[in-house]
């Protein structure tokens, strides 16, 4: 294949687009020496197995077993096999020139009921996974939660249940023990406002409840099981370093008006930083019009100590961006709904009676498969102002990608032409590489996502991965895309 002939034709249909990073500039932008380039996976989205080797239920796997949650009736009971095929994956890691894998680890198959002893069988499954990434020259970076709590903790009433704190530490602690000797980057959780408010409040995710006052109850028990994670995690493991994958988009007021700034900054707080600005001053940002809720997230004296836990960096996650305008003169009749994008419709008065904003994803720029905005400018606001706020602490793109559903051409070789997913890179990246070069102090990229994977409620229905998934016989093909990448990972640069 032909690639500079790959990156003319995709350039050519980006040229006049809104947002789009001149050419000229892609070719000269430049990444550091020692750059960390990676990709990024989720145990349910991967693994299979469902219910191998004494793993528990999952809140995913009771959620996808149910007719009707998930598009194309499919689930995760084998997604990409990844629990049987780790090694062929972590060849294929070695060939995309990858440096760092972000992987989760399923709780309920090290606590198939989220408590008591663990099932070594479980942590052998990791314990190997870790070895072969070792033995590639990989960095093992663990998220210990990626959205799949045992059953029997949703049970025993879920996130709201400040129970669920203490019982994630001790989960933590089994983790730092048996793998804090290989395993040295540690995040708690993928997405904790996700977590809280998809599952709790929106209903989008499992257990689909539909509370505001769950959903500020789930937060608070997230925000204190980071903070006694964190600790959990220092004491087992004198290596570990301990960061975060957090969900944020850069968010831009809809008007110059005072109430539509203020209202941006009230999202920055609840969407970006909120877990975050937990994690270093032991306090909660100031997201909510008027004074806090903290009654009805249950919050106790004391919880400022356990809440805080500074972080030795900081991961997060981008996709686009959000435009938002005040609403906190509208009368609220309930909050807004999402896709399965997680792209906000607001209600009537706001997203919920607390935050009192709308938040929207513009369509200006292209939109992905997924429905998402191309905003490359985004990136570079977004991690300039977390390295200006939080100024010290190495950034790390834990996620970052595309949904194009290309697939292989049998007429070139079965070779997977995705030239849409090659120009997002391109742009973005041109973007993070300015920040990086106007100060901003970022470390690493994983892609989002290593292979096509099952995605969640969408199912097999968007393919964010650089390795094409053929889900009949699980067949890897590296997309264009993934040769792209590896060039960039080789080069540090992105004129290919």
């Amino acid at each position: 294949m032909d690639h500079h002939a790959s990156r003319t034709l995709s350039t050519a249909t980006t040229a006049s687009v809104p947002g789009a990073v001149p050419d000229a500039d892609i070719r000269k932008a430049r990444f550091p020496d020692g750059f960390l380039w990676g990709a990024a996976t989720a145990a349910y989205q991967v693994e299979g197995a469902w219910n191998e080797d004494g793993k528990g239920e999952s809140i995913w796997d009771r959620f996808t077993h149910t007719p009707g949650k998930v598009r194309g009736g499919t689930n995760g009971d084998v997604a990409c096999d990844q629990y049987h095929r780790y090694e062929e994956d972590v060849a294929l890691m070695s060939k995309l020139n990858l440096r760092s894998y972000r992987f989760s680890i399923s709780w309920p198959r090290i606590q198939p009921t989220g408590t008591g002893a663990p099932n070594m069988k479980g942590l052998d499954y990791y314990s190997r996974l870790v070895d072969a990434l070792l033995a590639a020259g990989i960095r093992p970076w663990c998220t210990m939660y990626h959205w799949d709590l045992p059953q029997a903790l949703e049970d025993r009433g879920g996130w709201p249940n400040r129970d669920l704190a203490g019982y994630f530490a001790d989960y933590a602690g089994i983790l730092a023990k048996h793998l804090g000797d290989r395993i040295t980057t540690w995040a708690p959780f993928n997405m904790p406002w996700a977590i809280a408010y998809m599952g709790y409040a929106a209903g989008a995710f499992p257990p689909c409840r539909t509370s505001l006052v769950d959903f500020l109850k789930a937060a608070h028990t997230l925000g204190l099981a980071q903070g006694q994670a964190h600790r959990a995690v220092k004491a087992a493991s004198a290596r570990a370093s301990f960061g975060s994958a957090y969900e944020m988009a850069p968010a831009y007021p809809k008007t110059a008006g005072e109430a539509d700034r203020a209202a941006a900054e009230r999202y920055h707080a609840m969407n970006n930083v909120f877990f975050l600005e937990a994690a270093m001053t032991g306090r909660y940002p100031n997201a909510f019009v008027g004074e806090a809720p903290l009654d009805l997230m249950g919050f106790r004296p004391g919880d400022e100590t356990i809440l805080k836990a500074p972080l030795d960096w900081i991961g997060l996650h981008y996709y686009t961006r959000r435009v938002v305008s005040d609403a906190s003169d509208q009368q609220h009749f309930g909050g807004g709904s999402f896709s399965g994008t997680e792209i906000e419709s607001g209600g009537p008065g706001g997203r919920d009676p607390y935050t009192r904003f709308n938040a929207e994803m513009p369509r200006e720029g292209p939109l992905t498969e997924a429905g998402l905005e191309l905003w490359p400018r985004g990136i570079y606001d977004l991690v300039t102002r977390i390295s200006r706020e939080y100024a010290g602490l190495p950034i790390e793109i834990t996620e970052s990608g595309c949904s194009y559903l290309d697939a292989p051409y049998e007429e070139e070789n079965s070779r997977v032409p995705d030239v849409r997913r090659i120009e997002w890179y391109r742009q973005v990246l041109a973007e993070l590489a300015r920040a990086i070069a106007d100060g901003a102090k970022v470390r690493a990229f994983h892609a989002w996502t290593l292979l096509d994977n099952f995605q969640w409620a969408e199912g097999h229905t968007e393919r964010y991965g650089l390795i094409h998934t053929d889900f009949r016989n699980q067949k890897r093909t590296i997309k264009d895309s993934g040769l792209w990448f590896s060039r960039v990972a080789a080069t540090n640069r992105l004129d290919w």
